[in-house]
């Protein structure tokens, strides 16, 4: 049995767009800029903002969360993926509950309310289970979480998460972007798309 885990926040979940929405409506940018979150942040942290950019995120995670949309083709890449193996998914995640700044949202209903929104546990769909959901407080508890589930893969965007897994489990980046993987014996997932072929 596959015990697929995966994280939530910039995996399954884009912020990109909502981030510059908001940041625009704030009038903490300008129109010009990328539409990349780690492009605002770092906008904002060099013009002495970086405050503003923790309410940001506040705002997202909790507040707006339902107008981020799913990681592109991550949707139906899952479902292909869960009817041509037998695999068990579970999501796996650092994420407080509650914001370091700002208005205090529960991050975890938000989040959740969000895979409801977006069918992930759809009985004719993706039928994820809310006990394999998971929304740690640390990273030290999200890992220790996936060792404890065992799960046979993990897909994360950080380097630094897949650093701590164990050898047993088969790491995988999450890297739209294309950056250089520094471990060559991670699986570097590019899109989505290229799931299935991650478990032929």
């Amino acid at each position: 049995m596959i015990k697929l885990g995966l994280d939530f926040d910039n995996t399954l979940i884009t912020y990109d767009e909502i981030f510059f929405k908001i940041a625009l409506e704030r009038k903490l940018i300008d129109k010009d800029l990328a539409h990349q979150k780690n492009v605002i942040r770092d906008f904002l942290r060099m013009e002495n903002m970086e405050d503003q950019f923790t309410l940001l995120q506040a705002e997202v995670y909790g507040n707006r969360i339902l107008e981020a949309e799913p990681a592109k083709n991550l949707i139906e890449n899952l479902l292909i993926l869960k009817k041509s193996k037998k695999i068990e998914f579970f999501i796996i995640s650092h994420k407080t509950k509650k914001p370091i700044k700002g208005p205090a949202y529960d991050m975890h209903k938000a989040a959740k309310s969000w895979l409801y929104k977006n069918k992930f546990f759809d009985p004719e769909g993706l039928n994820f289970k809310e006990e394999n959901i998971f929304f740690e407080e640390t990273k030290l508890s999200k890992i220790e979480r996936i060792h404890s589930i065992s799960c046979t893969h993990y897909i994360d965007d950080l380097p630094e998460i897949l650093d701590f897994l164990e050898e047993d489990c088969i790491k995988i980046l999450y890297n739209p972007f294309n950056y250089k993987i520094k471990n060559d014996e991670w699986i570097n997932l590019s899109s989505w798309t290229n799931l299935v072929n991650v478990f032929s």
